[in-house]
């Protein structure tokens, strides 16, 4: 018996560990180095979102939007968008222009995420 609840406890805190490992991947993803890094070579399915009132979006976000970056931050994933020629020429089919581009978000399944203003 003694055998089988340690076992079990086992497994419980070896599941705790794969969990906040994950978490801690997802978030650090979409970080500002991460992100820029990741779309230089980007070439998976991407969704482009555009934001309504981009100037209150920045004070307010939206649940739905990603935490907004900095100015440096947004010429940063404008500038990994650019270096990136396959991705650059998706965006442009679909209409979206690079320099409206404020943000980029990955998510867990290696899509991402354009924000536009």
């Amino acid at each position: 018996m003694k055998h089988a609840i340690s076992l079990a406890m086992l497994a419980v805190v070896s599941s705790l560990a794969f969990t906040t490992v994950s978490r801690a991947d997802s978030l650090a993803m979409n970080d500002g180095p991460v992100i820029e890094k990741t779309l230089k070579t980007f070439d998976k399915p991407f969704d482009v979102k555009y934001l309504n009132d981009y100037q209150n979006q920045k004070a307010q976000p939206d649940a739905d939007a990603a935490i907004p970056r900095t100015e440096e931050g947004v010429k940063n994933i404008q500038a990994s968008i650019s270096a990136n020629k396959s991705l650059a020429d998706k965006l442009k089919a679909k209409g979206v222009d690079i320099d409206n581009v404020v943000n980029a978000q990955q998510a867990a399944d290696g899509s991402m995420t354009f924000f536009i203003k």
